[in-house]
């Protein structure tokens, strides 16, 4: 099986990886039971998967693991901006072959966009010139 690589060599996370991810990039390092936690506030998530899924990350080279301490603590290799220019990049290259016009086309053409979100876009394009 074949593992999707983002451009510094670490595997691209699944969505259920991002997830933790997201956890730690808000919490800082962390136990696998305060993830579980935190995931469980979302959705119901099984600690024998969450260990799991962050043993497999640590396997991966995107999170490393302190074990100093009696409880393991996860820490992600890569900052979370790092990893999502990362992950955009390739998302751009990969579904609108490289064109950032050709999505932002697609974002705006979105009925869910909101006038305050446009004018937004609208000043940080004004601030580009």
């Amino acid at each position: 099986m074949k593992s999707t690589q983002t451009e510094n060599n670490l595997p691209e996370p699944t969505k259920a990886e991002l997830e933790i991810l997201q956890v730690l990039w808000e919490f800082g390092p962390s136990t696998v039971r305060f993830v579980n936690d935190k995931l469980n506030e979302i959705r119901e998530v099984n600690y024998t998967s969450t260990l799991k899924q962050m043993q497999i990350l640590t396997e991966k080279g995107i999170l490393k693991r302190d074990e100093s301490q009696m409880k393991h603590i996860y820490i992600p290799v890569e900052a979370e901006e790092k990893t999502k220019v990362q992950l955009l990049d390739r998302f751009v290259n990969t579904l609108y072959k490289g064109s950032a016009s050709k999505l932002m086309m697609q974002l705006l053409g979105n009925e869910k966009t909101s006038k305050k979100e446009i004018e937004e876009i609208k000043r940080l394009l004004d601030s580009m010139d």
